[in-house]
């Protein structure tokens, strides 16, 4: 009887010793941790390639932008306030993309040329990439997917869609497109209110 009781003991205790170690196995376990914006590199809009972890230290806000939507003005608003927070620690990126009824069509060069003769564009612009679908760029899976970026999963509903990333790479908060540039929200990230 007592050989029964402690080989009953013996599987019970060698039973949960694997349940637990299944629990605790790193191959079972989904790859949550978030990531960093600052892992990527890119290419600008003049075809260099930059490490956007050259940005560590600072606040970003990156942008789709396209040259024929209802809210490109929003460039100037984006401008503006490029110039008045850059020496604090902020910069905005701009990724121009075509991905809403054909509003970006242009080459790298005519959107930069576009950029700077109608707003005086001065903030970073990368080249033309997708935002959206099966040729979504990976900055853009990061932004969206909550197993990489940690906060949420999102989609990018149009053009002027902006994400604010904190000093350390990581997603903080997005923004609707329709939202302006100099919103409250916005600037009292900035600045830390």
């Amino acid at each position: 009887m007592k050989i029964i009781i402690i080989l009953s003991l013996s599987c019970l205790i060698m039973a949960c010793s694997n349940s637990q170690k299944a629990q605790v196995n790193p191959t079972n376990m989904q790859n949550t941790e978030k990531q960093s914006i600052h892992q990527f590199s890119v290419q600008t809009i003049s075809g260099e390639t930059v490490s956007l972890s050259s940005f560590k230290g600072k606040k970003i806000m990156v942008v789709n932008t396209a040259s024929k939507c209802g809210l490109t003005p929003q460039y100037e608003g984006l401008e503006e306030l490029y110039k008045k927070y850059q020496g604090s620690n902020f910069v905005i990126v701009g990724f121009p993309a075509n991905d809403f009824m054909g509003q970006e069509p242009g080459s790298n060069e005519e959107i930069a040329t576009f950029c700077q003769k109608n707003y005086g564009v001065s903030f970073p612009m990368m080249s033309k990439i997708s935002v959206k679908g099966k040729d979504m760029h990976p900055v853009y899976q990061f932004l969206t997917e909550k197993s990489k970026n940690g906060l949420e999963d999102n989609s990018v509903q149009w053009n002027f869609q902006k994400y604010l990333i904190d000093e350390n790479g990581f997603l903080a908060k997005v923004i609707g497109p329709r939202t302006s540039p100099d919103d409250a929200e916005i600037t009292n990230w900035i600045e830390g209110k």
